[in-house]
């Protein structure tokens, strides 16, 4: 039997987090380093919404059930923490694929929100990350770059 047998139905292999219910979902390969960017921006105030598979509903994120409220930190082990049960997905950021300076404008396919491509350990990646969230929900204006369309949807 496959190990995919084994997995909820609509799910992906990503972490989420939220702010105000208007999440982030973190996609990569096993060990880009997905967990420790999310832990990074529980640090700076973003709740938890599932950490190693994400149940996505459209643009919709929660956690399987049986990993509500658990993310792994690599070398300390699994902790379990607050989360929130379900956010909005208006960030996706896909790790390990190179950072473009200003890359050309893209949806993602699961969610159809704005996509970036970033490098987990690179200065400043939550910062980019909180900016590009804060543009998708209209707090800052998109003028160039992976979602300078966003006001148009």
């Amino acid at each position: 039997m496959s190990v995919l047998s084994f997995l909820p139905e609509g799910s992906v292999h990503a972490c989420c987090v939220a702010c105000n219910g208007d999440g982030v979902l973190i996609s990569g390969p096993p060990g880009s380093g997905k967990s420790e960017l999310a832990l990074r921006l529980m640090d700076v105030g973003f709740d938890l919404v599932a950490d190693d598979r994400v149940l996505l509903d459209g643009a919709v994120a929660s956690a399987p059930e049986r990993l509500a409220g658990l993310i792994e930190v690599r070398g300390v082990g699994i902790l379990r923490t607050s989360f929130v049960t379900n956010a909005t997905v208006r960030l996706r950021v896909c790790l390990g694929e190179g950072q473009p300076r200003l890359p050309e404008p893209c949806r993602d396919p699961w969610t159809g929100a704005v996509m970036l491509r970033l490098e987990p350990g690179f200065p400043g990646t939550v910062a980019r990350i909180r900016a590009a969230l804060k543009a998708c929900c209209g707090t800052y204006e998109w003028v160039a770059g992976a979602g300078e369309n966003v006001a148009e949807t």
